[in-house]
């Protein structure tokens, strides 16, 4: 009988689907709209939009990886649970102290507003009882006033409960004894202990993890909920996973219950697809650049692996969990332009269109100018171009759209959609630094992998500010978020603080800890029937100097620190900071966490094989198009991807057309068809006299 495994990614703008075929390891994509208002119809409207494509039956359908924004878009929203708070007598106000810092520059501390905190004042209750530091009782848990407490947070009509104790990672007796005392008070609340969502030091930072994991875990659990009830409807007994912040898959149940875990679940489906591709490309450093109808991620992937931090940002809130190291920026396809009346200087985004009504030419009601409708006016996007395979663009109403910018700017259309193409490839260049020169890194000696929508249309350009080549274009790159769903690992990990200056530890003890929290991560995937030799382990730690705040993360061999000891980690800490901060001291290292991640095996899929060419690409030319490239209209080829074979080399000005996407290749550059179908675009070196 066939078997299918199916990768689902839900943007702001489209759903994409990628159904695999277990057995031959080929694939088949699928994109349709998003439904913001129920994000799992946009999602049943892909699998069967791909199952139809494929000829699949969906009942054949055994793994279903889906990459969601439904946390993220929780906070960002304001849209998650009531939350109440149960902390230790004298810390009440926990999240209202928080840390003394404020984003942005000087005039910050002026017009910076902070944003309530996620378990309001009036819903935090305090506990007596108290727990050392080393993880001893001090003052034993009052039973009976912490029954008062939790009762009286009734007439508050809390959705959902967070305990978060003093001292509770060294020592969650507490903790788990009040869960039980909730469970009889508040019966029904879904509780979220500290202990186990991050049992690390740092009370703040400690509580608003767990904070807003209670905070998003009811619509998290309720979609995981309709989605695995609407899947049953159609498969038989599909197995549902859910991508994490860090890149790897949890179970359905594991995301429900920790969905603080998930809060960069979507654009780590990205990175994770990109990895994949430029892998077979033969890329191992890779810049990758997502560009979506609503935002832009960019990420950093070093001897093909994902940065990772320890700390996730969504809006204003920032928790401690790790995810892959995306910037994201308010720049997309559906990024609104406009001329702000008393400035009469045009911005763009971070507003959007989104996908209701979406741009102009989309035809579905739009009338604000945006990254899409300017790409049309410049020819770049063709008039024929359908979006997904179905969506007809309207070239006269984009036109009408941007129009209201010419006229506020003084300047022709195609000048004013210059102008908005101008502008937001400075956003993803500032953020494209951000991520590699402000890190130490030169880009020029990095690929930049261009996916997305709208990523492949403006990538030859960013490569060109950055000096990154060659751009990596993969052939499906609107649905390569998908790809990455469907080809990650399971993946779960365990932490313990282990506070201690480099001086008074000895090797042993921090393997034995290591051991210990191995052993404790891959029960995860034990219940998952993965078995333990399709598991493989690693470690982390983070570092500091001995009376510094700030923390670096390090991979921790086991060889490396059987052999090398702690002297080996050291060194590699000081390396590691004078590259981001120019300096070492001398001071004493400290180690202050240990985490333990265990992954499965990856998924096995069939790279796709272009037919041999002979490096002449007129069999794929579709027409010409003319396209605005340095204030004048120029012809450029039009090319079908499909008709590509391996070694065509396309000159520009060129557009390569397909399902999901379109891409540029500029004047005084080649593009170049590799041997699985991607395109790789260089400038074009000319010698003399030719």
């Amino acid at each position: 009988m066939m078997s299918y495994r199916l990768g689902v990614d839900v943007g702001g703008t489209f759903t994409d689907c990628l159904l695999i075929d277990e057995e031959r390891g080929s694939a088949v994509t699928a994109k349709v709209p998003s439904t913001p208002a129920d994000p799992s119809l946009g999602v049943l409207n892909g699998i069967a939009l791909v199952c139809e494509r494929a000829g699949a039956d969906a009942r054949n359908i055994a793994h279903v990886l889906h990459g969601t924004t439904v946390a993220t878009n929780a906070i960002l929203t304001g849209s998650g649970a009531r939350v109440g708070l149960v902390t230790t007598q004298g810390y009440r106000q926990v999240l209202q102290i928080a840390r003394s810092f404020v984003p942005g520059a000087l005039s910050g501390w002026v017009l910076y507003n902070k944003s309530e905190p996620l378990a309001a004042l009036e819903c935090t209750v305090e506990v007596s009882e108290r727990i050392s530091a080393t993880g001893e009782i001090v003052d034993p848990l009052d039973e009976v006033q912490a029954r008062q407490a939790l009762r009286s947070l009734r007439a508050r009509q809390i959705e959902s409960l967070t305990i978060s104790l003093i001292n509770a990672y060294a020592n969650g007796t507490h903790e788990q004894r009040l869960r039980i005392l909730a469970a009889e008070e508040l019966p029904g609340l879904p509780v979220s202990l500290s202990s186990e969502v991050i049992p690390e030091m740092q009370e703040y930072e400690r509580t608003i993890t767990t904070v807003a994991n209670s905070y998003v875990r009811p619509v998290v659990e309720t979609y995981v909920r309709n989605i695995k009830t609407e899947l049953a409807k159609t498969m038989r007994e599909p197995k549902l996973h859910i991508l994490r912040s860090d890149g790897g898959l949890a179970s359905a149940q594991a995301a429900g219950h920790y969905p603080v875990n998930l809060l960069m679940s979507g654009p780590a489906g990205g990175v994770s697809g990109a990895i994949w591709v430029a892998g077979q490309a033969g890329y191992q450093n890779l810049l990758t650049f997502d560009m979506g109808g609503t935002s832009t991620d960019v990420a950093l992937v070093q001897d093909g692996k994902a940065q990772l931090r320890r700390e996730t940002t969504v809006g204003d809130v920032t928790v401690r969990a790790s995810s892959v190291d995306v910037r994201s920026v308010g720049a997309g396809g559906g990024s609104i332009a406009h001329v702000p009346e008393l400035t009469a200087a045009l911005r763009v985004g971070p507003h959007s269109a989104g996908a209701d009504p979406g741009p102009a030419c989309y035809g579905q009601g739009g009338h604000e100018p945006t990254v899409t409708d300017a790409n049309l006016v410049l020819g770049y996007l063709p008039a024929t171009t359908r979006l997904g395979g179905e969506m007809v663009l309207d070239l006269a109403a984009a036109e009408q759209a941007v129009g209201t910018v010419a006229r506020g700017m003084g300047m022709s259309v195609k000048q004013a959609a210059a102008g908005i193409i101008d502008i937001v490839n400075e956003k993803m260049f500032s953020a494209l630094r951000l991520i590699s020169v402000q890190q130490g890194i030169d880009p020029r000696d990095y690929a930049l992998t261009a996916f997305g929508g709208a990523g492949p249309l403006h990538a030859n350009a960013l490569a060109r500010l950055l000096g990154a080549w060659p751009v990596i274009i993969p052939r499906g790159p609107g649905v390569l978020c998908a790809y990455g769903d469907a080809t990650t690992r399971l993946r779960n990990e365990t932490s313990r603080t282990l506070l201690r200056p480099f001086s008074q530890l000895e090797t042993v003890d921090v393997i034995t800890v290591c051991d210990e929290l191995a052993l404790a991560a891959a029960r995860a995937l034990d219940a998952e029937n993965v078995p333990r030799a399709d598991q493989t382990t690693s470690f982390e730690v983070d570092v500091r100097y001995h009376g510094q705040g700030t923390l670096l993360t390090l991979e921790l061999g086991r060889q490396e620190l059987r052999h090398g000891g702690l002297a080996a980690v050291g060194e590699r800490f000081d390396r590691l900071h004078e590259q981001l901060y120019t300096f070492a001291l001398d001071s004493d290292r400290e180690l202050v966490n240990i985490r333990a991640v265990v992954q499965g095996t990856a998924t096995t899929v069939t790279p796709y094989r272009a037919e041999p060419g002979d490096g002449n690409p007129a069999r794929a030319a579709m027409g010409e198009q003319p396209v605005f490239l340095n204030n004048t209209d120029r012809p450029a080829v039009v090319y079908d991807r499909a008709r590509l074979c391996a070694q065509d080399v396309i000159r520009g000005p060129a557009i390569v057309m397909e399902m999901d996407s379109t891409s540029l290749i500029l004047s005084d550059h080649i593009g170049r068809v590799d041997a699985y179908g991607n395109i790789l675009i260089t400038p074009e070196v000319r010698t003399p006299g030719g």
